[in-house]
């Protein structure tokens, strides 16, 4: 089994900053690619960064400039760093994993239980 928990979530005002992180944890043989999608009350869950394996970063036109994705694959931990945040950006947020359970498995995706980021004043 995979368990992956989101944290780092809270109430911020806005131009604030807050720093989400992502553990995953249980039997894999490797992680590929890690990231983030957010879902706002009434909207549908959207993307919002990515990282491969190898460190290359994608992001939504929506966040470039302001979010930063990293990860450390000692701690098998994603990272979300959102810098100036605005009230748009309030919604839950879900870092999901695409991993390989075995050598010889497919590729698997396991989302977290999403943690909530509030921006107001």
């Amino acid at each position: 089994q995979v368990q992956v928990v989101e944290s780092g979530g809270g109430l911020v005002q806005p131009g604030g900053s807050l720093r989400l992180s992502c553990a995953a944890s249980g039997s894999m043989f490797s992680i590929d690619s890690m990231g983030w999608y957010r879902q706002a009350p009434g909207n549908t869950r959207e993307f919002v960064a990515q990282i491969s394996s190898g460190g290359t970063t994608n992001f939504a036109d929506s966040v470039k400039g302001r979010f930063t994705i990293s990860r450390d694959n000692a701690k098998n931990t994603l990272y979300l760093q959102m810098n100036s945040l605005q009230p748009e950006d309030t919604a839950v947020y879900y870092c999901y994993i695409r991993v390989l359970r075995s050598r010889f498995s497919r590729f698997e995706l396991y989302w977290g239980q999403g943690t909530q980021v509030t921006v107001s004043s």
